[in-house]
């Protein structure tokens, strides 16, 4: 019977880890485990670094963005060696089961814990809302949020200088953040990592715009595209004269990772934890608990790490509908 369950969370920080920590602690406690936390990711595996947690360690924190845990890279983890010896300081901290929070370089070094043997759960957690197994992951409401903010704030400079902004989000390979913030924003156009972009169309569009007697412009572009902020400001400046905007690009960045985590994000994370509990409790191991249909679901980790989780294609042509 299960009574010893640590918990990480490892790979790039999301608004809401807080709240799945806070859950799976406290949803463990219920059941009389002892309950420990990792410091620093995988790192603090290779290193030892378990330490006991308790249901005040975890109070005051459901607001707070970021990880009390703390996240490193651990070059040492990708070998086969430095796994076993991460398994071999659980053992010997008599930890009989991992629950690790993250995305998809966390989800499969977790999958490589799985494979030798080691008893473990995932938790969906990225702002890039790229990993399979969960339509929506812990993080991305907060990250979209603070996205929509800034290109409404950008909307009013704009509108006074009569000016055209790029405004650049994160997600990597995936286009979800600038799909979803573009349509929310009202964007007049959105680059994606997974849709060929005409800058050409791009332009005539801003221009048209301008034409229309629009006093701005926004274009919302995905990091991963292949027309990102830097290769689109180089475009439009080469084209100025033609748009009737200025152009100024805005990198939002790391900036869209802070901040307290949103209502959403915090119960989404709550449901999480606890479902994390719930499936040590029934021995169901090498799993990633997500959302699935507006259901808490579980997914093989083999599965999450070897499916390319894709851009809802509806949504491009909504976007493309109402720009």
């Amino acid at each position: 019977m299960t009574q010893r369950v640590a918990v990480l969370t490892s790979g790039g920080d999301a608004p809401g880890m807080n709240a799945a920590i806070r859950a799976v602690i406290r949803c463990g406690v219920s059941k009389g485990w002892q309950m420990y936390g990792v410091l620093h990711g995988y790192k603090g595996l290779i290193s030892g670094n378990i330490n006991q947690m308790t249901t005040r360690d975890v109070g005051g924190i459901i607001q707070r963005g970021g990880t009390i845990l703390g996240s490193a890279r651990c070059p040492e983890f990708m070998t086969v060696e430095g796994r076993k010896l991460a398994i071999r300081n659980l053992n010997q901290a008599g930890i009989d089961a991992l629950v690790v929070i993250g995305g998809n370089g966390t989800q499969t070094g977790n999958y490589e814990l799985h494979r030798l043997g080691f008893p473990v759960v995932g938790i969906a957690s990225t702002i890039d809302n790229d990993l399979f197994g969960s339509d929506i992951t812990i993080g991305v409401d907060t990250a979209l949020n603070i996205a929509l903010e800034a290109i409404d704030r950008l909307k009013v400079t704009a509108s006074s200088h009569q000016r055209a902004f790029i405004v650049e989000v994160m997600g990597r390979k995936c286009g979800y953040l600038a799909l979803m913030a573009g349509i929310a924003g009202g964007a007049e156009a959105i680059t994606l990592p997974e849709v060929p972009t005409n800058p050409e169309e791009v332009a005539q569009t801003l221009q048209l715009a301008y034409e229309h007697g629009k006093s701005h412009a926004i274009v919302v572009a995905a990091e991963g595209a292949d027309y990102n902020a830097a290769a689109l400001t180089e475009f439009f400046v080469s084209n100025k004269e033609r748009l009737g905007f200025s152009v100024r690009s805005t990198i939002l960045g790391h900036v869209q990772r802070g901040g307290n985590p949103s209502a959403y994000d915090r119960t989404l994370a709550s449901r999480f934890g606890c479902e994390a509990v719930e499936a040590i409790d029934r021995q169901e191991f090498g799993v990633l608990v997500g959302q699935l249909h507006g259901k808490i679901a579980t997914t093989p980790l083999e599965e999450v790490i070897n499916t390319k989780k894709e851009l809802d294609m509806d949504m491009v042509k909504l976007a493309r509908l109402l720009d």
